[in-house]
């Protein structure tokens, strides 16, 4: 089966990706305190490489210490860590897949900050606090925003240094960009603030200084939300709209980027990303750890520890999902995207199941697709789908527990049906990736990667 289209090469500029299939953007706390990457991450990401995606996006990699959501998340803004992201790089090349690094800025969305950032107020483009877990903010003077956006064009040259395959700019979910490109969270009144082309232009400036720093054979993506959906909060904007984000596409494309990623949602997690469920009974047991991270965070384990009070958190997460696909729930905003722009158009959103995504190519959707949590329910489902399955026999069920079970425990899948009932076989697969020598056995479905 390996004559559909999802297995040809997807050509971009200045990078050729063996099949259409890419590892989306996801990662635990598996790094130093200091930001260096660890054996740990390699084992992480070799799996899925190994189970034969065509490209990692690695998980968000802050290009500033205080820009990171999460402590233990690897960082590339020191030149001595550019070794540890070419051993990475080394390792993924080795089963044939392309590495693409993250650059990524927290700005306002932070949700364990560590000690780096334990007495800093987090930089936005806007003085609002974060509206769900309510991190306190500032507005970032001009002279921040060209500091970033040096950091920006930095990280990406080390990127290059260490024999990585291209960035993708994380413009989506809520993080820094999506701070300045929304209108329902950007209330600037400079040239930052205001009109579209002023919300992009933060964006547009860190595209210019990357082509500036590494030239333009390098390959560089941007990641972009297709509609805002901002009002998870009923009181707060909805932002941006898919016109927007058609609109910044094309920007970005005449500004040299060779590849458009498509999401959704002005914050992570969002209603729609990931899709699927929000399981408040696992969230009640984890969610204590960031409590601390915002103002808004008693508020929050309250009605996620309370029965009573949960019917509250669950209208209002789950008002935006109704008549909405789970798998492909951003296929729509790809097609608007794809149509407006000539360079390669890629999609998250759920995908396990081939004739969709076949389907989705063959239709000018999309050029190809990303995706995180079927694939740590299948870490091989690229080579289940080779074999002429259609759907993996144990296919990830969408309950987003490897999602609220992150906070405090290592990130892998904690459907335990997954996994015949038997927990022990369950926290043996999860934990795997911390062996020094792994052997990669770690899928939780029928076909296991083995190295």
């Amino acid at each position: 089966m390996t004559d559909r289209q999802m297995f040809s090469p997807l050509e971009f500029r200045n990078l050729t990706v063996k099949n259409r299939i890419f590892r989306s953007s996801i990662s635990g706390r598996f790094d130093q305190e200091d930001g260096a990457p660890t054996q740990t991450r390699i084992n992480w990401e070799s799996k899925f490489a190994a189970g034969g995606v065509g490209a990692i996006i690695s998980s968000y990699v802050p290009v500033l210490i205080e820009g990171r959501i999460i402590a233990g998340y690897g960082t590339i803004h020191r030149d001595d860590f550019i070794p540890n992201w070419a051993k990475l790089g080394e390792s993924v090349h080795s089963h044939g897949a392309k590495f693409i690094i993250q650059l990524s800025h927290s700005g306002r969305q932070l949700d364990l900050p560590g000690i780096h950032n334990q007495n800093r107020v987090a930089l936005s483009s806007t003085s609002q606090r974060e509206p769900i877990n309510g991190v306190p903010c500032r507005a970032m003077g001009k002279a921040e925003i060209g500091h970033t956006v040096e950091a920006f064009a930095s990280a990406a040259w080390r990127a290059r240094e260490a024999g990585l395959d291209g960035v993708e700019l994380h413009s989506a979910n809520g993080y820094l960009f999506s701070q300045f490109l929304s209108s329902g969270i950007n209330d600037r009144t400079d040239e930052y603030g205001g009109s579209l082309e002023n919300r992009a232009r933060f964006l547009l400036e860190v595209i210019g200084a990357i082509r500036a720093r590494v030239g333009s054979g390098f390959h560089l993506q941007v990641k972009l939300g297709g509609v805002d959906n901002n009002n998870v909060m009923p009181w707060e904007k909805k932002g941006n709209t898919l016109a927007d984000c058609v609109q910044i596409a094309r920007w970005c494309e005449a500004a040299g980027v060779d590849g458009i990623h498509v999401s959704s949602g002005s914050s992570f997690p969002h209603p729609l990303n990931p899709p699927g469920d929000f399981p408040l009974d696992v969230l009640a047991k984890t969610y204590d750890t960031m409590i601390t991270s915002g103002d808004f965070g008693m508020r929050n384990f309250v009605l996620f520890r309370y029965r009573l009070l949960r019917p509250i958190f669950h209208w209002l997460w789950f008002r935006m999902k109704k008549g909405l696909p789970v798998e492909g729930i951003n296929l729509e905003a790809a097609r608007a995207v794809k149509a407006a722009v000539k360079i390669p158009v890629i999609v998250t959103g759920g995908f396990q199941t081939a004739s969709l995504i076949e389907k989705a190519i063959g239709d000018q959707v999309c050029d190809g697709v990303t995706i995180a949590r079927s694939l740590i329910a299948n870490n091989d489902l690229v080579k289940i789908w080779e074999s002429g399955k259609d759907r993996p026999d144990r296919p990830c069920t969408y309950c987003n527990k490897c999602l609220v079970n992150a906070p405090k425990n290592p990130l892998g899948c904690y459907e335990i049906s997954r996994y015949d009932n038997d927990y022990d076989r369950m926290v043996e697969t999860i934990m795997s990736i911390y062996s020094t020598h792994p052997d990669l056995k770690v899928s939780a479905g029928e076909g296991l990667v083995t190295q």
